[in-house]
């Protein structure tokens, strides 16, 4: 924390230097105890090879430590030859080549930052990504330094599992009663992937047979409560496994794979080699207890963490500027593997309306920055959609340019080259560039430009000469520091459409013959147009396929188009997409005429009978059905509106959904009825797909506030013979005014409050519910015994969900605001990263109509008078520039 007003140093790439003291290998020894942790660490360092930095200081990041010792060669160094302050331990005099032995006491049991190494339920637990092993030790904490890692661990007999990576070469009892636990990594990496566990755990134990026949251990460790929930963790850790290995042809390295899950930990999990601690939300799932969206996230998030094995171990990133190096990455290979296993075009849309709902706003706001950014504050605040999601679509774009086959030779020749190294952005790219005789020089712009492009097109049609021409237009707009941007290079997947909703064959001109009916076009001007031959009529245009690039669209396609798109389009993703667009267009109609003629709401024919024949569609997959019925969520459509009213989208949206609900309630109870999965549950995509159609039949049910779908809603929260189906109707039933609301809140409460994943969803439901005493309901909540600022997981899910809230949080009295402030605030003074994540609502106060700007400009502006850490610091500063 800063004690005073002096402004927090930023970071610019373009100062990078490598480092001038190299290290060969470290030993740590912990003795662990609560409050008094002590860390001896020994570590060989010796000058960069590739840098002349003889004579040069030794510099080594420290915070929250206490120097007990120092030695160079075994020698005690005397107070006039190191200096220690501002988070730096610096010694001016090294030889080129030494042993440095220093001791560290830590106090892990008030580490409420939950970084480094931190006592929380009475397990010892690290969290080194990016910046926390200097919270354990002084060290060149940066992540182009790579070392063999042996660690020591002794405790006391009441913590009986000792973990850290790689194998464990020894175990046994001390002279002193306590015992101890040595580990040996074989393999150099980072200090970020350092961890270490220790605590009164239960271990789950399976195997993995590699490819080449090798057998790997895996285990999973948790508290004793939750040894029955971890089944499905590991049936994807396997399947993992042998997904990477049969695309990417990627295998295991060490003998054994361990995972431990916390309830504390300020992310969902980190990959560290070997070990990986988890947010227990994303290990912990069965059918009583989790939804399909649990185990789907599981499942998603077990296969990230496994990914980066290669994509963020073997071969690291340089620097943080190139985090999206890993990130992007391996996000975007959790995808492939999600898609693989369940919905294609589920999963794909899923990702595309994370990136529209939270990283479009961020490429439009004040926080907007590259994948790879050229500066920060701190590394924290760049764990961002962008860096993930955004990143992962750059990695997309180039599967798609390269083609699959050669986009996987890449990353083989990539990870085969750089194995064990430190890595760039630019040499993954170069990698590409090589597999795929591609010039990517262009292309390059997605990692120094931020913010969203945007592809105008125009089409015209030559009944004569029977040619179609498709002009496309880019432009991006200004984002902070970057006022003009080069063209980017845009892979535009197209596809057109006849009559009666066939693919055409695609020519373009100067082609011999078609080349299927999908092709990508590859546009890098301002402007460029693109025309097809042989085409018998005016087709209908089937843009941006499957998403993909990240941009958004500008045309004047008709309504009639849209519609025809929904029904007929080939590719499911265009199908949703027209759907929405459709949808879009129906809702901001209404929203500027909804104040104005408050009594009249009525939605357009094209529109209600595009929904409802989608809705009678009874050969349409369940899953995807329920995402085509699915409205725009409040948020997506508020920024499509500038100096937007929350409560006008609320209004809107809502009565949109009603008036849906109210002329096809009786084909909706058909569909409902018909949906619900009788059988014993399962997670195959026929039987999500089943729950999902059918529970979104229920909350639209219960929109029209009638006897039949409260007695529906309650029928199934007590009959639900899975967690899916019962928090479906839980959440209806919140979302009411039903009579039996706060009976139904009180038992969930009481079958479930010793859960602590399930009190989380408790807490979200009310938080995010669309009542009038949701703003005083959640204030109570902040009192409730099972509330905890000391959990993030519990913080997130009851003042996180409120900001997104759209309603309720931008009430127009500000008081959601000044509530938001004063909770950040508390917040901050014990869990900096937490604070500042939560402080994003009020990044998009510009974009709010002039009153609610002005009362959200004021919390940022009393924030910005406070004491801050760096982390909160730099959001509330950029946003109010």
């Amino acid at each position: 924390m800063h004690i005073d007003k002096t402004p927090p140093k930023t970071i610019f790439l373009a100062d990078y230097t490598s480092p001038a003291y190299l290290v060969d290998s470290i030993s740590l020894d912990f003795q662990l105890h609560e409050t008094a942790t002590q860390v001896t660490s020994t570590v060989n360092y010796y000058l960069n090879p590739d840098r002349d930095g003889a004579g040069e200081a030794l510099i080594l990041y420290g915070n929250n430590l206490y120097l007990d010792a120092l030695a160079i060669d075994g020698e005690p160094l005397t107070n006039d030859r190191y200096v220690v302050g501002d988070g730096q331990l610096e010694i001016p005099v090294v030889p080129d080549s030494f042993e440095l032995t220093l001791t560290t006491v830590i106090d892990p049991q008030n580490n409420t930052a939950l970084e480094g190494l931190y006592l929380s339920n009475g397990n010892f637990c690290t969290q080194c990504e990016p910046e926390g092993f200097r919270k354990i030790t002084y060290y060149p904490d940066r992540p182009d330094v790579l070392a063999k890692y042996k660690v020591r661990i002794e405790a006391e007999e009441t913590y009986p599992v000792l973990l850290s990576n790689g194998n464990l070469i020894d175990s046994g009892k001390t002279e002193n009663g306590r015992h101890y636990a040595i580990w040996e990594d074989p393999f150099r990496k980072p200090s970020y992937l350092f961890a270490l566990v220790a605590g009164d755990l239960v271990c789950l134990e399976d195997h993995y047979r590699t490819l080449s026949g090798r057998d790997v251990l895996l285990q999973i460790y948790v508290e004793a409560r939750n040894r029955d929930y971890c089944d499905h963790a590991m049936r994807s850790l396997q399947k993992s496994m042998h997904w990477d290995e049969e695309v990417f042809g990627l295998e295991y390295d060490l003998d054994r794979y361990m995972i431990v899950a916390v309830d504390d930990f300020n992310m969902g999990a980190m990959e560290n080699k070997g070990l990986n601690v988890f947010n227990s939300k994303y290990v912990l799932a069965h059918a009583e207890t989790a939804t399909d969206a649990d185990f789907l996230g599981v499942e998603s998030v077990i296969g990230h963490e496994y990914f980066h094995n290669w994509t963020g171990n073997r071969v690291t990133c340089r620097d943080w500027f190139q985090l999206s190096l890993k990130e992007g990455l391996t996000v975007f290979r959790d995808q492939e593997f999600s898609a693989d296993l369940n919905s294609a075009a589920v999963k794909r849309i899923d990702d595309v309306r994370v990136l529209r709902q939270f990283q479009f706003p961020e490429d439009g706001g004040p926080m907007a920055h590259p994948i790879r950014p050229s500066s920060y504050v701190e590394i924290n605040n760049f764990y961002t959609t962008t860096i993930y999601n955004k990143g992962a679509e750059v990695i997309r774009m180039m599967r798609t340019l390269l083609g699959r086959e050669k986009f996987i030779s890449g990353v083989q020749s990539y990870l085969k080259k750089h194995d064990g190294e430190a890595a760039t952005c630019d040499d993954f790219v170069a990698a590409m560039e090589a597999a795929g005789g591609i010039d990517l020089s262009q292309f390059k712009n997605w990692y120094h430009q931020a913010g969203t492009p945007q592809i105008e097109y125009q089409e015209q049609y030559d009944s004569d000469a029977k040619t179609f021409t498709l002009k496309l237009t880019q432009s991006c707009k200004e984002t902070p520091g970057q006022a003009n941007k080069a063209p980017f290079h845009l892979p535009v997947v197209v596809g057109l459409l006849d009559g009666q909703g066939s693919d055409l064959p695609l020519q373009l001109a100067g082609e011999a013959s078609p080349g299927g009916t999908t092709r990508t076009l590859e546009l890098k001007k301002v402007s460029q147009d693109f025309v097809f031959e042989n085409i018998a009529e005016r087709p209908i245009v089937s843009l941006l396929r499957g998403f993909s690039a990240p941009v958004t669209l500008k045309a004047d396609t008709s309504d009639a188009d849209l519609a025809f798109r929904l029904a007929h389009d080939s590719d499911e993703f265009n199908r949703w997409e027209a759907g929405q667009q459709l949808a879009l267009r129906e809702l901001l109609k209404h929203y500027e005429t909804i104040s104005s003629q408050p009594g009249s709401f009525a939605l357009s024919d094209i529109y209600k009978q595009a929904w409802a024949s989608a809705l009678a569609d009874k050969n349409a997959d369940n899953s995807l059905l329920t995402q085509l019925l699915s409205l725009p969520s409040e948020q997506y459509l508020a920024d499509q509106v500038d100096g937007v009213d929350p409560e006008r989208i609320f209004q809107v949206r809502h009565r949109a959904r009603l008036s849906l609900a109210t002329e096809n309630k009786t084909l909706l109870q058909q569909r409902y009825l018909a949906a619900q999965d009788a059988g014993e549950y399962s997670i195959t995509p026929a039987a999500m797909g089943k729950r999902s159609l059918a529970n979104f039949c229920l909350a639209q049910l219960m929109l029209i506030n009638d006897k039949d779908g409260e007695d529906m809603c309650q029928k199934q929260y007590q009959q639900a013979t899975n967690m899916t189906d019962r928090l479906a109707a839980f959440s209806a039933l919140v979302n009411s005014s039903a009579d039996s609301r706060q009976d139904v809140i009180a038992d969930f409460y009481q079958q479930w409050h010793s859960h602590p994943l399930l009190l989380d969803k408790w807490f979200s439901l009310q938080s995010l519910a669309q009542t009038d005493s949701v703003f005083t309901d959640v204030q109570a909540l902040l009192s409730h015994p099972k509330f905890s600022y000391a959990n993030p997981n519990r913080v997130r899910s009851l003042i996180s969900a409120f900001s997104q809230n759209q309603r309720a949080f931008h009430r127009a009295d500000g008081a959601g605001y000044k509530w938001l402030a004063d909770q950040i605030l508390l917040i901050d003074a014990r869990n900096a990263q937490l604070a500042a994540r939560l402080a994003g609502p009020f990044t998009r106060w510009k974009r709010l109509e002039k009153g609610r700007q002005e009362l959200m400009k004021a919390e940022l502006e009393r924030l910005a008078s406070a004491t801050l850490s760096k982390d909160l610091y730099e959001i509330v500063t950029k946003s109010l520039q």
